[in-house]
């Protein structure tokens, strides 16, 4: 009972104890496993811990490493400090520390930035550009300022329309249109297309030399601009490199426009490719890519209208098409800005207000120069037989087939089909057989899409129907109501040169199909060892570019451009030089750029119905009738040119006694000068006066006139010139 009692006493007494105990300290063995467990973990989490330090006194980290069965971390070393006392010598194993390396300066920076321009992709463009456009045009700057390519006529001409254009910016910027040559018609250098946007290279130099060496210049440079824009077009739109430079040897050395090296506004044409590709770079836009809203610049759209502004100023020729293809990309982009807008919320801005404020500012600059230059021009006004020329100069179908006679591949085996055109010069419009061949590879085999290639047949077929003029349907759908109501002193009358937009969508075309191919043999490579292309497939990606330089070889003639005489650099006064004629006055306006002293000769298109009165009505000088003539036309010196007289009704026009007709003469080295308002000098040879037959009427000439004279002189036998043609229209000479 007494154990029993104890018992009880220890499971009263200790036992509630124990109660107490197992609440304060530890479990109880009676408990079960799980309970205990759970007791325990409740324990430890209320057990207060004392935070560990991580760092000392001094800030710096303390090591410390977690050991296994101990209740804190054990702490091994404290480190040294990053830095050494002052008065405690330097540490020698900090020689072989590394030291910081010191960012280059911003000079540094400058240079790197101004070396790296210079192997940049588009440099190596340009140098490749400069080189192939001087090797493709040679002999062109073999003797830069004693020779002109093609002939004497329209070169001449727009070598002296640069020179005009610079010198009268410089002295007498109202008198722009006011020019030396067609005196005295107002407003007589609207006429063609002005190069006004050449009118900076004008400003150097001055005379004939500087004129014929600056065209010279200057027309290579166009061909490198070609190349230069084409590539960086085809480039933008997705081609690779050797794709963009098929394209760009394509365009800008296509067998047609061979035809057109006489013509300078023609061959400047490489502002346009180059204008639309930094448009297309400043908007984001890639024809394989689409559009990227991250790659939008707004400098390279502001530059692009900068460049179409340019263009234009050039001439309307290429001018007006090129204004109507922007017209459409503005349509397009306003049709398709909203589109995007609404449909991809996330994306919005689309273009962003900067783009927006440039694509606004920039088309109304491009129109504001164009109205401009344009207002001179409409002041001239049109003539009746407008519609005429277009008809005239409008190509049939197979002119597409066949090469020009500036072509050394094509000009020989193509003699015969140019007999069949009516105006060869302006009708050989094949574009290359080898830039037909890879255009139709690129419709089936092309890294071009689908309905990419479908949209640039589209435009393909559109641009030859222009191209064709009236020869599609009579132009009544076509070219017609696009240029046929323009006048004709803006020269958009020959269809053929439009051109110019099938053989850049043929150039797209064709880059499609050798950037494909050069995509397929890099995929070929990578599956060789070494996963590189052998030195054949290299050749092999080549061969399209060479075969495309090799068609655009030419054969270009380069005539002697005839010496200055004297007299131009010494006679100021309004003045007619004779012979006149339409090849000879070019050459004539070319003479004047030492003085630009006022001159009645004048050819090119311009006052045409003018100057063939002008020439009937001297045909007999010396005269009474023709110095009356001159004289009303304000006229009071005629320069008569001995070497270029003979074979015209001027041959012994410097051998007649002029006392009798009170006009002076004075005989000069390689000239006669004719003083119109002066009295004769009796002391000058041959002053004796004739005898007159009192029944002449007044307006008589005093000789009767020589046999075989004709009213219509040329320049003696030149290498390059070209002779009158017979069955022509009396405007061919303005446009070959």
């Amino acid at each position: 009972m007494a154990a029993t009692g104890a018992g009880a006493g220890v499971g009263a007494g200790a036992g509630a104890g124990a109660g107490a105990g197992v609440g304060a300290g530890a479990v109880s063995a009676a408990e079960p496993g799980w309970r205990r467990f759970l007791t325990w973990g409740k324990r430890l989490l209320r057990k207060r811990q004392t935070p560990i330090p991580t760092t000392t006194e001094s800030g710096m980290p303390i090591v410390a490493v977690v050991i296994q069965g101990a209740d804190a971390p054990v702490r091994l070393k404290e480190p040294l400090p990053s830095e050494r006392p002052a008065d405690v010598p330097q540490d020698p194993w900090a020689a072989f520390a590394a030291a910081t390396e010191r960012g280059p300066g911003r000079i540094r920076l400058g240079l790197r930035a101004f070396m790296s321009a210079f192997v940049h992709e588009y440099a190596l463009v340009t140098y490749a550009a400069l080189v192939v456009a001087v090797v493709m045009t040679w002999p062109t700057l073999q003797y830069p300022l004693h020779t002109l390519p093609q002939d004497l006529g329209d070169p001449a001409r727009q070598a002296w329309q640069i020179a005009w254009s610079g010198h009268i910016l410089l002295t007498d910027p109202v008198k722009l249109w006011q020019a030396n040559a067609f005196y005295a018609e107002p407003n007589s250098f609207a006429f063609g297309d002005s190069l006004l946007g050449y009118a900076p290279f004008g400003m150097i130099g001055e005379g004939p030399l500087a004129a014929t060496l600056r065209y010279n210049i200057l027309f290579v440079l166009a061909h490198a601009l070609l190349l230069i824009g084409a590539y960086a077009l085809v480039r933008q739109l997705g081609a690779g490199r050797t794709g963009s430079a098929v394209a760009a040897v394509a365009f800008a050395f296509a067998p047609w426009r061979l035809a057109q090296e006489g013509h300078l506004d023609i061959i400047s044409a490489g502002g346009i490719p180059l204008a639309l590709a930094m448009l297309a770079r400043g908007h984001g836009w890639s024809l394989r890519r689409g559009y990227r809203r991250d790659r939008r610049n707004v400098g390279w759209a502001a530059l692009g209208w900068l460049v179409a502004a340019w263009q234009v100023s050039l001439g309307f020729s290429l001018g007006l098409p090129f204004l109507g293809v922007l017209g459409l990309i503005l349509i397009v982009l306003l049709i398709w800005a909203p589109i995007r807008w609404l449909r991809r919320p996330a994306e919005r801005p689309v273009l962003g207000w900067r783009l927006l404020v440039t694509d606004l500012l920039g088309p109304l600059i491009v129109v504001g120069i164009g109205a401009l230059i344009a207002v001179p021009y409409f002041k001239t006004g049109g003539t009746s037989t407008a519609t005429s020329e277009i008809r005239f100069f409008s190509p049939p179908l197979r002119s597409l087939l066949i090469g020009p006679a500036e072509s050394r591949i094509w000009g020989a085996p193509h003699e015969v089909a140019r007999s069949s055109l009516s105006w060869p010069a302006e009708m050989s419009l094949l574009p290359g057989f080898v830039l037909y061949a890879l255009a139709l590879a690129g419709l089936a085999f092309s890294i071009w899409t689908l309905r990419q290639r479908l949209l640039l047949l589209l435009g393909l077929a559109a641009t030859i129907v222009l191209a064709l003029g009236t020869n599609f349907f009579d132009g009544r759908w076509t070219y017609l109501p696009l240029f046929g109501h323009l006048p004709a002193s803006l020269a958009v009358r020959i269809p053929g040169r439009l051109m110019l937009w099938t053989t850049l969508l043929l150039a797209v075309l064709a880059a499609g199909a050798v950037a494909e191919f050069v995509r397929r043999a890099e995929h070929l490579a990578e599956q060789r060892i070494p996963p590189w292309p052998g030195p054949w497939l290299r050749l092999a990606t080549f061969v399209p570019f060479a075969l495309v330089l090799v068609e655009g070889w030419n054969a270009t003639a380069h005539p002697v451009v005839p010496a200055q005489p004297a007299a131009m650099r010494t006679v100021t006064n309004p003045m007619l030089v004779l012979p006149t004629s339409d090849l000879t006055d070019q050459m004539i306006m070319l003479w004047s750029t030492s003085r630009f002293q006022p001159i009645a000769n004048g050819a090119g298109g311009f006052a045409t119905a003018r100057q063939a009165e002008l020439r009937r009505n001297v045909a007999g000088f010396p005269d009474v009738a023709s110095i009356e003539y001159l004289r009303s036309e304000g006229v009071n010196t005629v320069l008569l040119l001995r070497d270029y007289v003979p074979g015209t009704s001027w041959e012994q026009a410097g051998d007649i006694p002029v006392d009798a007709l009170g006009i002076s003469r004075e005989d000069l080295d390689d000239a006669v000068l004719f003083r119109l308002n002066q009295p004769p000098n009796t002391q000058q040879p041959g002053g004796g006066l004739p005898p007159i037959d009192p029944n002449l009427p007044p307006n008589q000439p005093t000789l009767p006139p020589l046999p075989g004279s004709s009213t219509t002189p040329t320049f003696p036998a030149q290498p390059g010139t070209q002779p009158s043609l017979p069955n022509q229209p009396t405007f061919f000479l303005s446009q070959r």
